[in-house]
């Protein structure tokens, strides 16, 4: 019946955002791109914006681009390819960037990677890129790599890994509830890669003392609220997106639990079956689902109204997604669906205050999100 019920809620939803417009926006399209998955900015209002394939770009804010020499090597097919792009946290004086990509192993598997470097702005290149962390074990399957990168106040470095769709259906084998691994995770790392001291399973030793959570699926996004709470945005499986409030240890139970069912049918049991208290249910959910790539919480000013609210990018949804979140309950809930025609890849706050996002796909633009005057 919950999942009725959401379906009915998500299809009301939609129709209702649809009456609004115009929406509080205008968008302008500022670059276009090859399969853009990152966008990041530079101290001087610049973009670095990653391409799927293999190339980094730097953009001006008027659209002008130069392609980042020095990208590493991808393994580029399916979901995978090169991903993620952060500066750490004191780039303005070490230059250091951060890259995420999918690397080939041995046997026609693959996984996600992130790499260490510094960005010369002068050439413009990337010079002694280097891996620091590495998704483990490697598998086949071109699926849920997830590879987002987040830092702290304090300088960790997050990394959120998908369970690569392995041994879902057979819960007993399923890579997000083991610590041998750190598949279907966020991981909490320094800033070399290392495991973060103070981790909830770092008395365990080995992968285990990477985790900070577990039983995600794919999460592909990010983000810390004003408070420095983390949350995480991620796929489920047919029906049941899901945002979460990630705690140190939590465990938000896939697959054993989830609001979606498995694509060949099989039942999984909703989160509000769970009696064992061992598990984390979402703070908030989609069916119909949204599919997710990226989030990012507003504290601009150039929408006041919107100070504190997630947003959400959507691919199949073609949609970003406003939702209201209490900072001090957790409560979060869809308030309103811009549904801008085209799938949706990632979005970014811009020093400017504006909302800036990035289209799926080839020809995936640019836009820059100002308020409508």
């Amino acid at each position: 019946m919950k999942k009725i019920i959401a379906l009915a809620l998500g299809l009301t939803l939609g129709a209702v955002a649809c009456a609004q417009e115009p929406y509080p926006f205008i968008s302008t399209p500022v670059a276009e791109f090859n399969e853009p998955w990152a966008l990041e900015f530079l101290p001087d209002g610049r973009l670095l914006v990653t391409e799927k394939s293999g190339s980094i770009q730097l953009v001006t804010q008027d659209g002008k681009k130069t392609e980042v020499a020095g990208a590493p090597e991808v393994a580029y097919a399916g979901q995978g390819g090169l991903g993620d792009i952060k500066l750490h946290p004191d780039f303005a004086t070490n230059k250091v960037v951060y890259i995420s990509y999918v690397e080939a192993g041995d046997n026609d598997t693959s996984g996600a990677v992130v790499a260490k470097g510094t960005l010369d702005l002068a050439k413009p290149a990337v010079e002694g890129l280097e891996v620091i962390w590495r998704a483990l074990p490697k598998v086949t399957g071109g699926i849920h790599f997830s590879h987002r990168i987040l830092f702290d106040a304090e300088g960790h470095m997050f990394v959120s890994a998908g369970e690569r769709n392995n041994n879902a259906e057979n819960p007993d084998m399923a890579p997000g509830q083991k610590l041998d691994n750190n598949l279907g995770k966020i991981l909490r790392l320094d800033d070399n890669g290392k495991p973060a001291a103070g981790n909830p399973f770092a008395a365990q030793g080995g992968i285990a003392a990477e985790v900070w959570s577990m039983g995600h699926r794919n999460p592909l996004g990010l983000a810390f609220d004003p408070t420095g709470q983390l949350w995480n945005i991620e796929m489920a499986p047919r029906g049941g997106d899901e945002l979460n409030q990630v705690m140190a240890g939590a465990n938000f139970g896939y697959p054993y639990l989830s609001n979606g069912n498995h694509y060949n049918g099989k039942i999984i049991p909703d989160h509000d079956t769970d009696t064992s208290g061992k598990y984390n249910a979402p703070k908030a959910w989609w069916n119909p689902v949204i599919s997710p790539s990226s989030l990012m919480f507003y504290t601009g000013d150039k929408f006041t109204a919107w100070q504190g609210n997630a947003f959400i990018s959507g691919l199949s949804s073609m949609s970003i997604i406003r939702v209201t979140v209490n900072a001090q309950t957790g409560a979060a809930a869809e308030a309103q669906r811009f549904v801008m025609g085209k799938r949706m890849r990632g979005l970014k706050q811009g020093p400017d205050g504006n909302i800036w996002a990035i289209e799926d796909g080839m020809g995936g633009r640019l836009l820059k999100l100002s308020p409508r005057p």
